[in-house]
This record gives structure tokens, C-alpha cells and sequence, in this order.
């Protein structure tokens, strides 16, 4: 068997092991290592504790860059408590594009008020939703006939020429 007086710098632990195994430990290839403090991955530290679900989502969406999209949703699904509820009854947002936003009215009427409250609609748009990049509200009434069909519609009368 081997020796078995115990090498003074090797812990008493590491010795038993060592001879259990049949091997001799030696004082000169045993180095007890210094562990490296990483504050990050210490119990008990600032930090350590767990998100909550709303924090871990804000973070996952950030990286993603769903952020833009996710207010742009936002700003569509709670459009009747950014307009008021008695507006959103005559009014829906429709589409947005290149920072302008459509609103369909139901009356040219409504469309026009509308018109009239434009600025500060798109100030409580920036304020809630600043990360759906509006710049601008557009307000169009009902949708009805048109007969300019496409970008190269030439101005003029038009088809009232052609009947008669």
C-alpha cells in the first residue's frame, strides 16, 4: 500500500480520496485554486431576486424589438379609451403607415370634428404611445364611389363628360 502519512498542504479530505484510490498525494501538484468572486451569480446580492412576469415580457419584447409593434396594437385596441368612448362609437382606426394615422368616421361630420381636435389627439397619441412612431391622424368619412382609379389619375371633370 501506500504511504500514509498525510502531505501537510493537501486538505484532509483530498488525502482520503487520494489513498482510497491506491495514490500517493504530493504536496507540489496540489494548489488549493482561488475562486473568482462573480457578484453575479452570488446568493443574496442585489439583483439575485426573481423578476416578475410583466418585467421579464418588457425585457424579452426590448430585445426583440417588438416594442413599436406592440404599441402600435395598443394604440388600435384601446382606441376608444384614447378618444373617449363617445368618439370611438363614430370612429376606428384603420391603418398606419409611415407615421400616418387613418381614421375611418362615420360621417363626414364626424370626420371634420375630428379634424378640428387632430393636435391634440396626436400630443395623447405621442404621450401613451410614443414607441408606435405617429407623427400624424388622418380623418376620412364613409368610404364611398371614386372614379380615380390609381396614381396616374388625371385632374378634370372626369366621367360627368361622358354621360349625356
Amino acid at each position: 500500500m501506500t504511504d500514509p502519512t498525510p502531505v501537510p498542504d493537501v486538505p484532509e479530505t483530498i488525502a482520503t480520496y487520494l489513498r482510497l484510490r491506491g495514490l500517493k498525494p504530493s504536496a507540489k501538484t496540489w494548489k488549493k485554486r482561488k475562486r473568482l468572486v462573480d457578484d453575479e451569480n452570488q446568493p443574496f446580492t442585489k439583483g439575485r431576486d426573481p423578476g416578475t412576469l410583466g418585467d421579464v415580457l418588457g425585457t424579452l419584447s426590448k430585445d426583440a424589438g417588438w416594442e413599436a409593434v406592440l404599441s402600435r396594437e395598443d394604440l388600435v385596441r384601446q382606441w376608444d379609451e384614447l378618444a373617449g368612448p363617445d368618439t370611438a362609437k363614430h370612429s376606428e382606426p384603420v391603418s398606419l403607415e409611415g407615421g400616418l394615422l387613418t381614421v375611418k368616421c362615420d360621417s363626414t361630420a364626424w370626420a371634420k370634428n375630428l379634424q378640428y381636435m387632430r393636435a391634440v389627439i396626436v400630443t395623447e397619441i405621442e404621450r401613451r404611445y410614443p414607441e408606435a412612431g405617429v407623427k400624424d391622424v388622418r380623418f376620412v368619412g364613409p368610404d364611398v364611389p371614386s372614379w380615380k382609379w390609381g396614381p396616374r389619375a388625371v385632374p378634370g371633370r372626369g366621367p360627368r363628360d361622358t354621360y349625356g
